[in-house]
């Protein structure tokens, strides 16, 4: 059995914060060779890029991947749109989702996975402002739960 090791390189952190996550899906992402090389390098950014259909294939939009500095004149442009590697029946069903219940899809994190980089991504709902009040509020709870356990 081949043992899978995974690398986070890019997690997309206000994702938690600004949406209620309800479902994830793994896919591949197709790169040139000085993206792959300053992904390695860990030079890439998830912040404010999102997922959209064109022309029946899934691409993420908005996300940033920094010029590779051995790269000569073919280097990369930095946001241009990358496409998302998913099933053609997966694609059709998270279209359906964002068309009907105004969802959105969101990249959460960014990972190598048996040395091809691998993108999650979560079908989001927006939160209100007094949603994240809560998660806040949780969030203080649980902290000063775990504070009062430790000395104890």
């Amino acid at each position: 059995m081949k043992k899978e090791v995974s690398k986070v390189v890019a997690r997309n952190k206000k994702a938690q914060h600004d949406y209620f996550i309800l479902e994830t899906y793994e896919c591949g992402i197709v790169l040139t060779g000085t993206e792959i090389k300053s992904v390695r390098l860990g030079k890439i950014s998830l912040q404010d890029s999102y997922c959209d259909m064109i022309h029946h294939e899934m691409y993420v939009v908005g996300m940033n991947i920094a010029k590779y500095s051995m790269g000569n004149i073919f280097n990369h442009e930095e946001t241009r749109n990358r496409k998302l590697l998913l099933h053609r029946k997966e694609i059709l069903k998270l279209q359906g989702q964002v068309k009907q219940n105004g969802y959105t899809l969101i990249p959460l994190e960014a990972y190598f996975k048996d040395g091809l980089l691998k993108i999650k991504i979560g079908l989001c709902k927006g939160k209100k402002l007094f949603d994240k009040r809560e998660d806040l509020k949780e969030k203080d709870r649980k902290r000063d739960i775990e504070e009062s356990m430790k000395y104890r």
